[in-house]
């Protein structure tokens, strides 16, 4: 089945501003938040917590989830368009924030990701592939600051 080209990005992230990178299983050498898409049904909310748990292995209540209010669309890259309709060129992301209280261990889905890391915001944003994931770091930066 197709994925349905609506995401979510969680920027998982700790009070003084440590935010957890992900290094992608299919094209390593790329750090990313969460992200993933949602499934029939979900709300977005639903989809952040399932991400979240699936990638990192953390089990948060809906009410931890922040949604940023902050969508972005982008071209979907072509080595990952295949997962989509064919038709299917662009994916709209929305944003959400987690806030834990330290930096904790996580458990990797070995499919998914090779290793993590937990970087001071800025670091975080510089690390990303993805311009949408460091605007949104960034945005986190700002919101502290």
């Amino acid at each position: 089945m197709p994925k349905i080209p609506i995401s979510v990005l969680v920027v998982i992230h700790t009070p003084d501003l440590q935010v957890l990178l992900l290094e992608r299983a299919d094209a390593p050498g790329f750090w990313q938040s969460v992200t993933g898409s949602q499934e029939p049904g979900e709300t977005l909310a639903e989809t952040a917590r399932r991400e979240v748990a699936e990638e990192t292995g953390l089990i948060v209540a809906l009410e931890a989830l922040e949604d940023w209010q902050v969508q972005n669309q982008y071209e979907i890259f072509a080595r990952w368009r295949h997962r989509y309709a064919s038709d299917v060129t662009h994916n709209t992301e929305h944003v959400f924030g987690l806030c834990l209280s330290r930096p904790e261990a996580v458990r990797l889905s070995p499919r998914e990701h090779l290793r993590y890391a937990w970087l001071p915001w800025a670091e975080a944003a510089e690390r990303c592939f993805s311009w949408s994931n460091a605007d949104a770091i960034r945005g986190l930066g700002a919101r502290a600051g």
